[in-house]
This record gives C-alpha cells, sequence and structure tokens, in this order.
C-alpha cells in the first residue's frame, strides 16, 4: 500500500498538496482492515511522502520536501517527557540562551564553584522550600542531572556491601548503580512502612531507595499517609532515605516528600529532566546537612565536574520569573492528554499508568515474552523496554514500560499505540494457536 502511494506520485497521480482519503474512508473502499491502511499511512509518512495534519487529514508533500531525507526518531530507551505544544520549550530556551549572551553573562561561560553557583543553589532551595521541604543553600547542591545527582548520593550515605531497600521493579539507572557500588537490593513487596520493617527483621537495613511518586516503570504513587510512615519506619530503624523524585511536580495535586517527613536522614533529588527536558543536565540534591552536601559536592565535581552552567544559569532564572512552572504545567497538560488517548486504543490491554504521567505499564499473560514482543514493538517504532530490565530480584511477571513521551506528535504517537494493540493481540492469539 505504501509503495502504491509512492507510485502514484512519480506518476503524478498524486499531486503535491494534495489531500488523501481518509484512512476509515479508504480503507472501506478497498476492502482493507483499516489497521492495514494506518500502518501504511505511517510507512509513508516516515519515508517523507506524505504529511500528516491532525484532524485536516494527510497530504502529499512538496517536492522539496520529499525528496529530503525523512527524519528517523530513534528509541534509546529513555523515558523522555513530551515536548509541549506550540515549541513552547524551544522558543524559551532560544529566548534564554539569547539573553543570557547579549545580556553579558559572562560568568556562566565559566568553570563554576564547588557545588554549584550561589544563585543556582538559592533558586534550587527555594523551590524544595516551595514544595514543603525546607533547605539551607548549603545542603544543595547542583548536579549534572538526576542520574549524577543519585551517583553522587549513594557515594556519599553507603558503602560496599551496604543493603538497600526498594521496589520490585525500578529505575535502571538506579540498578546499574548498585551494582557498580556493590550494593545488596532488598526489594519490598510493596512501597510500605510494614514491608520495610518486615525487611529489616531478615536483616539490618542501611538506606531505602524510592521514586514516590508515579515510579518508573510501575506507575504507582505512594500516599501520603503512608509516606509519613515510611519515614517513621526509617527513623525507628536508623535507615536513610534516598528519594529520587524524578516525577514528583508532575501531578496537579502535588503530595509531599517523603524526605519532608525525615529531613535529617534524606538525600532528595529534583531533576528537571523527567519534568521538563533531558537536555537542560540539571538536577538539584539536597543532604540530609552540610557536611554530607560537601561530599556530593565533591563526587559530583569527579564524575562531571559541574552540570551545563549556561543551563543552570537559566534554570534559576526560570524559576525565579516563573517560566519553569509555565514549562511544567505545559509537560503536565500534554502528558494528560496523552493519557486520555491511550485509554480508548488500548482498551482491551490491562496497564497501569498515572493520570499526569507520560509511560505505562503493560501487564501480558504470563505466556507471552515480554522480550520477544519488545523486540518486535521496537522494529515497529514503538519505544517498549521489557520488564526484566527493572526487576530488583528474580521475577516472573511478563509486563512492558510503553513511552508515551519524547518527540513523537499525538498523531503519531495514535498510529503506535494503534498498532501496539495489534502486537499484543497477535502476540496473545498466536501463542492460543499454538496451544
Amino acid at each position: 500500500m505504501a509503495d502504491a502511494l509512492a507510485d502514484a506520485v512519480d506518476r503524478g497521480e498524486l499531486r503535491p498538496g494534495e489531500r488523501l482519503p481518509p484512512q476509515r474512508t479508504l480503507a472501506s473502499r478497498l476492502g482493507f482492515d483499516l489497521t492495514t491502511i494506518t500502518k501504511a499511512y505511517d510507512r509513508a509518512r516516515r519515508n517523507g511522502l506524505i504529511d500528516t495534519r491532525g484532524r485536516a487529514g494527510s497530504f502529499v508533500v512538496e517536492p522539496a520536501r520529499a525528496s529530503a531525507p525523512a527524519a528517523h526518531l530513534v528509541d534509546t530507551g529513555m523515558n523522555c517527557p513530551p515536548l509541549a505544544p506550540q515549541g513552547l520549550l524551544q522558543r524559551a530556551l532560544a529566548e534564554a540562551f539569547q539573553e543570557a549572551i547579549a545580556g553579558g553573562d559572562t560568568a556562566s561561560l565559566q568553570y563554576q564553584r564547588l557545588g554549584g553557583a550561589p544563585e543556582v543553589r538559592a533558586a534550587g532551595a527555594a523551590l524544595l522550600g516551595r514544595i514543603g521541604l525546607a533547605s539551607a543553600v548549603d545542603q544543595v547542591v547542583v548536579a549534572a542531572g538526576g542520574q549524577n545527582a543519585l551517583h553522587a548520593a549513594l557515594r556519599a550515605g553507603l558503602r560496599s556491601g551496604d543493603r538497600v531497600a526498594c521496589g520490585r521493579f525500578v529505575y535502571p539507572g538506579f540498578i546499574a548503580l548498585a551494582q557498580r557500588l556493590s550494593l545488596e537490593l532488598v526489594p519490598l513487596p510493596q512501597m510500605t512502612a510494614e514491608a520495610l520493617e518486615g525487611a529489616c527483621r531478615e536483616g539490618p537495613i542501611q538506606a531505602l531507595y524510592v521514586v514516590p511518586t508515579n515510579n518508573n516503570p510501575t506507575t504507582e504513587t505512594v500516599p501520603a499517609a503512608e509516606r509519613a510512615a515510611i519515614a517513621e519506619a526509617a527513623r525507628r530503624q536508623d535507615i536513610q532515605i534516598i528519594e529520587d523524585d524524578a516525577y514528583g511536580l508532575l501531578p496537579a495535586d502535588r503530595l509531599p516528600p517523603i524526605a519532608s517527613f525525615a529531613p535529617e536522614r534524606s538525600w532528595y533529588i529534583l531533576s528537571t529532566s523527567k519534568i521538563v527536558s533531558p537536555a537542560l543536565r540539571v538536577a538539584f540534591t539536597r543532604a540530609p546537612g552540610v557536611s554530607q552536601a560537601l561530599r556530593i559536592a565533591a563526587d559530583v565535581h569527579e564524575t562531571a565536574v559541574m552540570a551545563p552552567p549556561i543551563n543552570a544559569a537559566i534554570v534559576a532564572k526560570w524559576l525565579r520569573d516563573g517560566t519553569f512552572d509555565r514549562l511544567v504545567a505545559a509537560t503536565r497538560d500534554e502528558a494528560a492528554a496523552r493519557q486520555k488517548l491511550a485509554r480508548p486504543l488500548l482498551g482491551s490491554s490491562h496497564y497501569a499508568s498515572h493520570a499526569q504521567g507520560y509511560h505505562l505499564w503493560l501487564t501480558l499473560p504470563e505466556q507471552v515474552s515480554a522480550a520477544e514482543l519488545s523486540r518486535e514493538l521496537n522494529a515497529a517504532g514503538i519505544g517498549s523496554v521489557p520488564s526484566d530490565r527493572f526487576a530488583a530480584g528474580k521475577s516472573s511477571l511478563q509486563a512492558l514500560r510503553i513511552s508515551l513521551g519524547g518527540p513523537i506528535d499525538r498523531a503519531g504517537l495514535c498510529t503506535s499505540l494503534r498498532v501496539l494493540e495489534g502486537h499484543v493481540n497477535g502476540s496473545v492469539q498466536r501463542w492460543d494457536a499454538l496451544v
């Protein structure tokens, strides 16, 4: 079907700017399944032959555009926030960079002080205070992204052989760091104070790692009352809390950080990567005290030297003038819109999600291999990661994390979700046929 469209363009039967029939109409006219037509249009779009313009439909592109190589969006397996509509982030970045350069801000073009520029640390401390975590400026360190901050916190607070409680499925970057630092992971059946206390009865626990809001990958969120209970359990058992609050600012109704209930034993990380853009590489890390912050600052310097200074200065400016809040709100709204798109398209699939998150946790029948299905989906251009990449211990669960974010637009996302549903149903049907 895609080849036939290309031939029609070459022969001049379809002219530049001409509107193609709606997919449902063409499917009915040709007697094809709608999914087939959807795939054909999507392939033609990826090949640079047609352009999809939302409700307006699909159009043959101009010759200059058709001859240019089609943009290929490579899925990296990372969970990226969706781009806000109307180029909001791109415009904000362009204006901020131009203002920084034209305004003679040479300080952000130089090496920075250990821990980050004072005005950037102050902006980070003010942000933490706004979300309920009072912080002195000297407790806050600017890191080169959340992973850099997490590495620094683990290095500063733990030693080789320490036992760290965590969820059954957790962020793979944390698993990699735990292996590198020779930490023993203790998966909890649920992220609750009761489960944490139970793990302590089986042996001493030195720390708890938790993503309390929209956990990557399971999308679980710890309720406010349970956050307070976890903090109290950590205090009773003398456990450090490493709170990776990557998605904490996305919900419209924010919950208090666990660290706010036990600030004296908490290492709190707030990164801009998952709420604005991973291109910024700026994260704020709050240590339990000033001495621990100095250790974090030293590790950040050792591993990354510093966060990109001009990016850090821009984030601080955005925090002061309100741009940061507008960008986070735009990410939140776009993520919520994509979740609403997913519901009718994945009606027969069993998945968990957060209303303002941009990934899904899709559970599969136990007879379907998540790894094999993930390979099929990735080959079809759908970003998916199998559950074994997130497992902190042994697990037989077959599940996939599906990203709704990244540079793909809503029309492309709808196409991808239809293909996803088809692949999931096809895998189940193939297995049923075998048995």
